[in-house]
């Protein structure tokens, strides 16, 4: 898979790249950060701000093909 970087506004209203995404973006693009490990999408601990063009790089990134969750074991007893 490609790697991705969040686009960041800084001040003036210029943008740089940042150095991963924000628990906000991962969560309104439907994953949370240990999905987003196992499929190398960087995130940014420190970061508030959400931006709906990261969020949308995010679901383009992933196009509908989440990872799906391990069934859970059932108890013998």
């Amino acid at each position: 898979m490609r790697t991705v970087k969040p686009k960041v506004l800084k001040k003036g209203g210029k943008q740089r790249y940042g150095k991963g995404f924000s628990k906000e973006e991962l969560k309104k693009a439907g994953l949370n950060p240990k999905e987003a490990l196992r499929l190398h999408i960087p995130i940014d601990s420190r970061r508030r701000t959400s931006y709906e063009e990261n969020v949308d790089t995010i679901k383009n990134l992933l196009g509908n093909k989440k990872p799906a969750s391990k069934p859970k074991r059932k108890s013998k007893s």
